[in-house]
């Protein structure tokens, strides 16, 4: 055995097991920092709408509160894994728990829609600074049996911790306050930290790198960014035409120009990805670092696999923001019973994911994933149903089990396919990319289910409130805009609004049935928003049956 210290530098290349001892209690430190960040993915959706009524944010505000994050964390992905190649993945995993603290002390600390969504950008920050720190010493640290058994412990915290964040959420949410599920991170990162230094070996990645790809960096986090943003705001200052005067700081957008600058951003963000990829190829042919290996994407498991990767992402997510608001506003459940209700979904995947590996064994890794989309698509649409309805709460768990089974099966094989096919001395940049694809797919997911829950609504709730006689119109316009701008929580709020309060006693005798109605139309708008969603699986459906075919031509 080595006499090299576990906290040695080690370059790659030269590391072995034995030079480890502490590879894993080294191990129970990564997860626990890699469970941090992705709950915090998961954990908001459940407290959104408390967080909608106790800050006043707007829709728009509550897609970039759940967006930004998630953009942060995918724009940065790549180019952080790279950092910690260089400077050491202890050195980043430090520092990304560090600001993913400091992240979540500003946003429990919060007074308003500005604070809490920077604070959810520095998570996101930390966020991308942990995730590949722990992916890339995992693979460092084991080999061989080892190696699978630690990758399987990573990948069941991920999932599983993504799963429970809802409920977690609104425990926390109902029994101490939304700003619990930001406060409970500061004592779990403190004792994350205490481990790292404790356990955790400083690992590096190749030092032959040629340059720093700072260019490739600033085109995809200003493309990925513009294009997010034009997605989120499209509600509140209209896709075409202008609707509202965008103000950021001094500048606003010309007030002469009736215009909306959503097509400007959303141009734009895709022709800064069009200079991302050619500055790739650019570095590439010239042999230099790039922030993205695309010869990768002519393999065909990779490039369709991670095609399918950012569907199901983008359709969970949708799912995810929309169904908690639908849960609590429409239905009128508390945060907990929400949390419960998700739960389904997650007790479904975790009973898929274990029976995927034998199901593979008869089927093929390609096979479950197809088996686990078609399974996915059922799901949501027979939710899309349930919601419009408002159908019995059991409906809603049994079709987000039939969902979670679905999940549960594709997510498990899904990874092993997309980089079945890589070079092993490629599958960390094949591992940095699928990981940056999912996550782009979770902020596209938000800003996607928002525009489409936002356009629904402006034709739904109208039409809904339409039929109550007894109140004057303008009464019934505000509460219809009210409804629209605060994504539903009006509903809760005039469901549990006292007697002597004014909009209640303003609507006298037909509060009832504004309540039913609002509901109603809420109702619609979301499973308008879920169909809509449905479609992004019925996507990844289809690419699975190509990355199932690929895999067949790679067999022959």
């Amino acid at each position: 055995m080595s006499t090299k210290h576990p906290h040695t530098p080690v370059d790659a290349g030269q590391e072995s097991t034995d030079e480890f001892p502490g590879r894993w209690k080294a191990l129970g430190v990564l997860a626990a920092g890699l469970a941090l960040i992705v709950m915090d993915g998961t954990i908001v959706g459940v407290s959104l709408p408390t967080m909608i009524s106790a800050l006043d944010l707007s829709l728009t505000n509550a897609q970039w509160v759940n967006a930004i994050y998630n953009v942060i964390f995918a724009a940065l992905l790549l180019g952080s894994g790279r950092l910690g190649d260089r400077v050491g993945r202890k050195t980043t995993f430090v520092a990304g728990v560090i600001l993913f603290v400091a992240g979540s002390l500003l946003a429990a600390t919060a007074t308003g829609a500005t604070s809490l969504i920077s604070a959810r950008a520095v998570q996101g920050v930390g966020g991308a600074l942990v995730l590949p720190a722990t992916l890339s010493s995992v693979n460092s640290m084991f080999h061989g049996k080892d190696r699978a058994a630690a990758f399987g412990i990573w990948g069941a915290v991920m999932s599983g911790t993504a799963a429970l964040g809802p409920l977690l959420g609104g425990v926390l949410t109902q029994y101490a306050s939304w700003q619990w599920i930001f406060w409970v991170n500061l004592p779990l990162g403190i004792l994350v930290l205490i481990g790292i230094f404790a356990w955790v070996p400083q690992t590096h990645g190749k030092q032959n790198m040629r340059g720093v790809d700072v260019d490739g960096l600033l085109t995809s986090a200003i493309g990925f960014g513009l294009i997010v943003f034009g997605l989120i705001e499209a509600t509140t200052l209209g896709w075409w035409d202008k609707k509202e005067t965008l103000r950021i700081g001094s500048w606003s957008w010309p007030e002469s120009w009736s215009i909306s600058p959503v097509p400007f951003a959303i141009g734009i963000g895709v022709i800064f990805i069009a200079l991302f990829v050619r500055w790739e190829l650019h570095r590439a042919h010239n042999g230099r670092d790039a922030l993205l290996d695309l010869s990768l994407f002519k393999v065909g498991t990779f490039s369709w696999g991670n095609l399918t990767a950012a569907t199901v992402a983008i359709g969970e997510f949708s799912l995810m923001f929309v169904l908690p608001l639908f849960l609590i506003n429409s239905i009128g459940l508390s945060t907990v019973m929400t949390g419960l209700v998700l739960a389904a979904m997650a007790l479904g995947a975790f009973a898929s994911g274990a029976s995927a590996r034998h199901l593979a064994a008869r089927l093929g890794a390609p096979g479950v994933v197809v088996l686990g989309l078609a399974l996915e698509v059922v799901g949501v649409a027979l939710l899309t149903g349930i919601v419009a309805v408002q159908a019995s709460t059991w409906f809603v768990v049994g079709a987000l089990v039939i969902y979670g089974v679905g999940l549960g099966l594709a997510s498990a094989q899904l990874t092993s396919t997309v980089l079945g096919d890589i070079p092993e001395e490629l599958s960390g940049a094949g591992s940095a990319t699928q990981s940056t694809v999912r996550q782009l797919g979770s902020a596209f997911g938000a800003a996607i289910a928002g525009s489409a829950l936002g356009a629904a609504m402006a034709r739904k709730i109208p039409d809904a409130l339409s039929p109550i006689d007894g109140v004057p119109q303008p009464a019934l316009d505000g509460l219809s805009e009210a409804t629209q701008a605060s994504a539903g929580s009006v509903i809760g709020q005039l469901r549990d609004a006292g007697p002597d309060d004014q909009m209640v006693t303003a609507l006298g005798d037909a509060r009832g049935a504004v309540v039913d109605q609002l509901s109603a139309g809420f109702a619609e708008s979301a499973a308008w928003s879920i169909g809509f969603s449905a479609l992004f699986l019925v996507l990844g459906l289809l690419g699975s049956f190509m990355v199932a075919l690929q895999a067949k031509r790679q067999a022959w």
